[in-house]
């Protein structure tokens, strides 16, 4: 064998170790890759109680309870399901009814979520993209008043 096919056979196997190792995180990260479930999707797929994950949607009207200690209730939305979030801290300025939220934290039960941090659009004209594209594709949309704004 020759120094220059030694080499090369080197550098394939160190490029097939390397799209090995690249396939395997991939996959071990294939179902935390996603920027937030809607209730619709944590149904769906049947999420064990206790994984921790992002939920977005909707904050339903009506459904803001706030209690003693800093402790709030209200449900998430989608076109087809709700959710129930417990949370306990202060929420963003811009946190109401109606708004689109994403909120982090663990699945209680099937219908409970307690959130640990809950992020709000920052101004009334910017929803993000992805709770956009959701609420469009369940026909739950309401406007372009709330779309991303475009980059050029």
């Amino acid at each position: 064998m020759t120094r220059k096919q030694r080499r090369l056979t080197l550098i394939g196997f160190a490029g097939g170790v390397l799209a090995l190792a690249l396939g395997l995180v991939l996959y071990a990260m294939n179902d935390t890759i996603v920027f937030f479930n809607s209730p619709a999707d944590i149904q769906a797929k049947n999420v064990q109680p206790g994984t921790r994950l992002r939920l977005g949607g909707l904050v339903k009207e009506g459904t803001v309870q706030r209690g003693a200690d800093q402790q709030i209730r209200f449900e998430v939305m989608d076109a087809q399901a709700t959710m129930q979030v417990h949370y306990k801290g202060l929420l963003p300025d811009l946190f109401r009814e109606g708004q689109g939220i994403v909120a982090e934290g663990v699945l209680e039960s099937a219908t409970v979520f307690r959130a640990d941090s809950v992020l709000a659009k920052h101004d009334e004209n910017y929803m993000p993209r992805e709770v956009a594209d959701t609420l469009k594709k369940q026909g739950h949309w309401m406007g372009e008043a709330n779309a991303a704004p475009k980059t050029q």
